[in-house]
């Protein structure tokens, strides 16, 4: 997969963009807050639909725009697309489904309205996205076009709160298995009603049976996405060790260690617990074995959980940590190690992206060099030579080694203008 033409309007400090975009590394060059970050925003949020800055999207609207009676954002691709795979085999085959997207040229267009609403003109925004001109809904066009991103702040998956590895995951998924999002929605949808319903029971009473349609969807949704993830960590894993292998010269091995909130492999009574750095094999459990194992512990738990009027259990509370050599980075590492981690992570991500859709995704580095020492970043550099395309941010094109910068092509941008530059002999 290559993204090779980029169109922006009113997006960010972008007033007006379009340019054509080169294969292999791209380096974004020029000081801070001038735009080289919200041009990967722009281009991730062509992947997701959602912004991994903003918290509400008619942030992203140009602040000139913005005054405008009807304000509109654009960001608009062509892309080719170079391969397409068919149904997903294996593990991942009851979320992945058939591949809606062809090889080939395709064009991805996403417009941010915002335009008065019509009972008290308070301004309401809404999303359109259309692909090869063609309007879809935003779960129909998740997997058209993929990216694998690297920010700083991602440094938040290992240190930050459970909540943002869950976030982490679920992102990086839904870029792959179309399914998944869909799952994740209704999942989601059902947890909200069961919680009302253990809420209504704690403080009115009433039949306790009422709870058993829900958590029979609850089971049945959440053993989807607990199965996914298994898988999906498993591998990642397998890829990121090898990556971190590398990175660190061979003086640590990374892990990644899945904690579900509700743990589907069977304990005897006497088995101690296991150690953090001990790892669970849960690759061999069936999604209907998990369904079943969960819904039995959502019956045992239901008392508690009316008085709590929560549910305890479940995906929307599962866990992930990094651990280096058994050690838990989230409290025990390093900033280096963490971001050494997060890398690793990230190029595993891309590998496993092009084994599951065929397609390699476009990666976007921000600020990559920094925090790292020159041996990490000699492999990291060797590492990005191999890439389809890398689009990354620098200040400073003097953090890359001039083999690097000779072979990339470089855009300087300032105040969301960008001039192509030349490389040095």
């Amino acid at each position: 997969m290559q993204l090779t033409h980029l169109s922006l309007t009113d997006f960010r400090n972008y007033a007006r963009l379009d340019m054509d975009v080169p294969g292999g590394p791209v380096l974004l060059v020029g000081g801070n807050a001038q735009g080289k970050t919200s041009l990967l925003e722009a281009i991730y949020y062509l992947a997701t639909f959602v912004s991994f800055q903003a918290s509400h999207d008619r942030q992203l609207i140009n602040l000139l725009a913005d005054r405008k009676p009807v304000a509109v954002a654009k960001i608009k691709a062509q892309f080719e697309r170079t391969e397409t795979l068919g149904a997903a085999s294996g593990n991942y085959s009851h979320l992945a489904g058939t591949s809606p997207f062809s090889k080939g040229s395709h064009t991805l267009e996403v417009r941010l309205i915002l335009q008065p609403n019509g009972f008290n003109n308070t301004p309401r925004l809404r999303k359109e996205v259309l692909l090869d001109g063609v309007k879809k809904k935003v779960g129909d066009a998740i997997g058209a076009f993929n990216v694998v991103l690297f920010l700083p702040q991602m440094l938040r998956v290992v240190e930050g709160s459970p909540e943002e590895r869950r976030r982490y995951l679920n992102l990086l998924m839904i870029q792959v298995l179309p399914q998944y999002a869909k799952s994740l929605s209704e999942y989601a949808r059902c947890l909200t009603q069961r919680n009302a319903l253990l809420k209504q029971l704690g403080e009115r009473g009433g039949e306790t049976d009422r709870l058993d349609y829900w958590d029979e969807q609850l089971s049945f949704l959440g053993a989807q996405l607990m199965h996914a993830r298994i898988n999906t960590i498993q591998a990642l894993e397998r890829l990121a060790s090898s990556v971190h292998d590398e990175l660190t010269r061979e003086q640590e091995v990374l892990r990644l260690s899945y904690q579900p909130a509700y743990e589907p492999l069977a304990r005897s009574p006497k088995q101690y617990e296991l150690p953090l750095d001990a790892p669970l094999d849960r690759m061999g459990l069936s999604i209907e074995k998990i369904q079943i194992g969960f819904l039995e512990e959502l019956r045992k738990l239901r008392s508690v959980e009316i008085a709590r009027g929560v549910t305890t259990i479940g995906p929307h509370r599962d866990e992930l940590r990094l651990l280096s050599n058994g050690m838990d980075l989230g409290i025990y590492g390093s900033r280096g190690q963490a971001r050494t981690a997060v890398l690793s992570l990230k190029l595993a991500e891309v590998t496993w992206m092009k084994e599951k859709t065929g397609q390699w995704p476009v990666l976007l580095l921000d600020e990559v060099m920094a925090e790292l020492d020159p041996e990490r970043r000699f492999d990291l550099l060797a590492r990005l030579s191999e890439s389809e395309q890398a689009m990354l941010t620098t200040t400073d094109v003097g953090g890359f080694s001039s083999e690097f910068v000779h072979s990339a092509s470089l855009w300087f941008i300032n105040a969301g203008q960008i001039q192509e530059g030349k490389n040095a002999d």
